[in-house]
């Protein structure tokens, strides 16, 4: 494992020891559970210039706090990145596929493309890591976007296309998929007044973009408008799971993940609370699927029309969400009432400098989790976000979610405490 902090790794499992001893006892998972974390190709590979994100950070003026540069060089250190992952005690790892690294035009396959990603699932397997893979996380190739993205029907076909491509390279090494990352973010982040109030700068990127490239149908899927993308966006998932189904023999289950706070009704309407689940969770637990990957990070105040900004004194991290490692729990709940698919949890962390808080944050969520098992709910995984500290969108490499630090100009990748002490967890198979 070049340039990793080995003295690190071994204070971070030191002070691991201690906490662990210390926290309470709880029901622990079966062998199977994947414990584990999880990753996106653009914000870690570094280079995907052939994206439509690229396009957008590099729009003058700019809409990003920062370019994602080589990110965290990731695609010339996969094979030490899932070496340390291991060597923490996890056993899977979720990345996702850079659809423009694979297509960079359209039909035009790369098999080099297709070969890196195979290579990674080789990495896992050889390391003992379940792949648990992500067809899209957000980014589409330029051209795809120029063609109007998921605002068209057009958008279908490509999308299912090349989920069979890979599919048939690479399914048989493939363990879990999901075939979007959060395809309810628009609907889920409309709630936000703080999002809402950037809906002039959003529309303003959008038309910048189809002036700057030339492209007058131009449409990012990370700002699009849900109205129109989300049906789009269910109908893609419905075709692209009959076909990756097909293609891999139905060797391996197949769902999506959404992006889901805890929300609560202010007083006693319930009215704004049911009806945003029925935007952000409904729809898509109607979607065919295998399972459900639930991604959590807070709970939320829902008012008849619109989420309640955090009260003065809540804690908060670094996104602005409000400290509630409780609310995997109550969210784990909620959809277990709702579907009877298995549940895998593929996102779940917080953005801080302060990794005392972070190791807070992971004893309270994952004892919930273990909560859920104890009652009998089908929870099959826990994979925290993320591995590394990584380029977060709009917000650049501010905010820190990462179990390892990553210096941006050498990449040394550092463990911190908070690393050692989930690696207890998952070898110890959950908080005890």
């Amino acid at each position: 494992m070049d340039q990793i902090d080995r003295r690190a790794l071994l204070t971070a499992g030191l002070a691991v020891s201690a906490a662990a001893s210390a926290a309470p006892a709880q029901a622990r998972t079966k062998p199977g559970f994947l414990w584990g974390t999880a990753g996106a190709a653009y914000q870690v590979e570094g280079g995907n210039f052939a994206s439509d994100v690229w396009v957008l950070e590099h729009l003058k003026p700019p809409i990003f706090a920062e370019p994602s540069g080589d990110a965290d060089d990731v695609y010339n250190r996969v094979d030490e990145d899932i070496a340390l992952s291991a060597s923490l005690g996890f056993n899977a790892h979720r990345f996702s596929l850079e659809w423009s690294r694979i297509e960079p035009e359209p039909g035009q396959i790369s098999l080099a493309g297709l070969a890196y990603y195979r290579r990674v699932l080789e990495s896992c397997h050889a390391h003992g890591l379940t792949p648990v893979v992500t067809y899209n996380h957000y980014t589409v190739p330029r051209w795809f976007a120029a063609g109007g993205g998921f605002q068209t029907r057009d958008g279908i076909a490509p999308f299912v296309r090349f989920c069979e491509i890979v599919t048939r390279h690479m399914g048989d090494l493939i363990s879990v998929a999901a075939t979007f990352n959060e395809p309810n973010i628009g609907y889920l982040l409309s709630w936000s007044p703080a999002v809402t109030a950037m809906a002039p700068m959003i529309a303003a990127a959008r038309r910048l973009a189809q002036t700057q490239t030339g492209a007058p149908n131009w449409s990012s899927p990370m700002f699009g408008d849900p109205n129109i993308q989300q049906p789009i966006m269910i109908e893609a998932h419905k075709r692209a799971y009959d076909a990756i189904k097909a293609a891999s023999g139905d060797r391996f289950p197949v769902g999506v993940t959404l992006a889901l706070n805890d929300d609560k009704p202010v007083g006693a309407d319930e009215r704004g609370m049911l009806a945003k689940r029925a935007q952000v969770l409904t729809p898509w637990l109607a979607a065919p699927g295998d399972l459900v990957g639930i991604q959590n990070y807070t709970e939320t105040n829902v008012g008849p029309t619109a989420d309640i900004a955090p009260a003065p004194g809540v804690e908060v991290t670094q996104m602005g969400y409000a400290f509630a490692p409780q609310a995997l729990e109550a969210v784990i709940r909620t959809v277990s009432h709702l579907t009877k698919r298995p549940i895998y949890v593929t996102e779940n962390g917080i953005a801080t400098e302060d990794d005392t808080r972070r190791v807070a944050f992971i004893k309270t969520a994952v004892a919930g989790v273990q909560r859920c098992l104890a009652d009998g709910l089908d929870v099959r995984g826990y994979l925290h976000w993320s591995l590394l500290d990584n380029w977060e969108w709009t917000s650049g490499y501010r905010p820190k979610f990462g179990l390892v630090s990553v210096d941006r100009t050498t990449f040394k990748r550092t463990p911190k405490p908070s690393a050692a002490y989930l690696g207890a967890i998952a070898r110890a198979g959950g908080v005890v």
